[in-house]
């Protein structure tokens, strides 16, 4: 799941995430990042959504 990441290298990073960004602020880190992710993917269903609810006939030029 994370390419090759071994347990304490994970370990590792999350501490370096923990000092960095503190740990008050970790949950509204985590939190709009869930935020953003869902907002992704809803973006690229509306977006699969509206390509497929277009015809075929209706994307090419109706003058020619």
């Amino acid at each position: 799941m994370f390419g090759g990441l071994r347990a304490q290298e994970l370990l590792i990073v999350l501490l370096i995430v923990l000092l960095v960004f503190g740990a008050r602020k970790l949950p509204d880190l985590a939190r709009s990042l869930g935020a953003s992710a869902k907002e992704f993917r809803k973006g690229i269903a509306e977006g699969s959504e509206t390509e497929s609810d277009v015809p075929a006939s209706d994307t090419q030029n109706p003058d020619s």
